[in-house]
């Protein structure tokens, strides 16, 4: 067989950028990570839910506060309404609950698996197409559902095989109650986000500045830059608050720690009042995941009790996801096993032969053994 693909065939062999196949055993690794990850939501009540790969434009809207227009993959159906590949699940997930369970007032539990398509920049380094999983709990606004979040992100991480991770916790209602005790104009709070989130602090400070902001109030937005790792960090943060929504912001979060605590998961944990989102559409308690071995989060979520509303269901809700690509990426560089079963019984046959061989193919695949029947002899 020629080695050489004619020419006319090369470009059609070339996935797009951003894209890629995945084959072999590091595909069966990557599902077999999944399944660990649905058994253990499964195991907490979460039902399985599956929204279509693509959505009208307006569920993904600047005002719902989800992914920049200019980051979708947009294209048109035959009527000539404007459709997109999904960036994330979370409000797809918001749209098919509102339309299902409008009335329904009991708390909702869902989970999902799939692809999220990015249009990112090539320069970047990231792929466009992504596999993510996650869950979603609707109509409970307590911290306990904020603190079950964290606990079966805690046990899905380690049925995946992770055992060195941190979660580190946020409170965007923090960030936003000293912004409105400042009085920040909506331009400079968006600016000020964009720099407290990407860690720059010397450039939130020269903004600050500028804007004629005296000394103590400016320390009480760079407050938020310590790290914090238990109750008593949060108790004295919330002492030297001086307004009344950020105070609250910071109860909330003693009250997780204690929670959390409560399930036995205090050591996986941290908080970290600069967590802000490219979310908007995120009201509360807000959330990552980090391990070694990936520059990036490996998990995200967060409170949205906002988003359902824009879909006509006035519902809190709280959810995460994990990128199941970045953990993936950890668990190897970590060099964490992941054992699938690839061994396959092969039974090669003759034209003689191929009645005895296929009757004992059937029973070895009904015992559950995976079997491959190919030519064999002088075939």
């Amino acid at each position: 067989m020629s080695t050489h693909t004619p020419e006319r065939y090369h470009d059609l062999l070339h996935t797009p950028d951003g894209v890629r196949d995945i084959y072999g055993k590091e595909n069966a690794r990557k599902q077999k990570v999944l399944s660990r990850v649905l058994e253990a939501m499964h195991l907490y009540g979460y039902e399985d839910l599956q929204t279509p790969a693509f959505e009208y434009f307006d569920v993904f809207s600047r005002e719902i506060g989800t992914t920049p227009s200019r980051d979708l993959y947009k294209f048109f159906d035959a009527d000539g309404n404007t459709l997109t590949l999904r960036p994330d699940f979370t409000p797809p997930v918001a749209r098919c609950v509102a339309k299902y369970f409008m009335d329904e007032t009991e708390p909702l539990r869902f989970c999902y698996q799939g692809s999220a398509f990015v249009n990112t920049s090539a320069f970047q380094g990231k792929r466009s197409e992504s596999t993510q999983t996650g869950v979603e709990l609707i109509n409970d606004p307590s911290v306990y559902a904020d603190a079950e979040m964290i606990a079966l992100l805690v046990e899905c991480l380690q049925k995946a095989g992770l055992s060195d991770f941190q979660i580190s916790i946020g409170n965007v209602e923090y960030f936003k109650g000293v912004c409105q005790a400042a009085g920040l104009d909506q331009d400079t709070e968006s600016s000020l986000r964009d720099y407290i989130s990407g860690k720059n602090y010397f450039a939130a400070e020269d903004l600050l500045k500028s804007r004629g902001m005296k000394a103590a109030q400016r320390d009480e937005f760079l407050r938020i830059t310590d790290f914090m790792d238990d109750r008593d960090a949060l108790k004295k943060v919330r002492e030297a608050t001086g307004n009344e929504r950020s105070r609250k912001a910071i109860d909330r979060l003693i009250d997780l720690c204690r929670v959390i605590e409560a399930y036995g998961y205090g050591r996986y944990i941290s908080f970290d009042l600069t967590l802000l989102s490219k979310y908007h559409y995120y009201t509360g308690v807000i959330f990552k995941g980090y391990t070694y071995g990936t520059g990036e989060a490996i998990a995200t979520g967060g409170r949205y009790d906002g988003l359902l509303a824009h879909f006509g269901k006035d519902a809190p809700s709280i959810g995460f996801m994990i990128q199941i690509d970045a953990l993936l990426e950890a668990m190897q560089r970590q060099k964490i096993e992941i054992p699938v079963d690839t061994h396959t019984e092969k039974i090669e046959y003759t034209e003689e032969s191929y009645d005895a061989c296929l009757e004992k193919a059937i029973r070895l695949r009904k015992e559950g053994i995976r079997t491959l029947l190919v030519p064999g002899g002088d075939r």
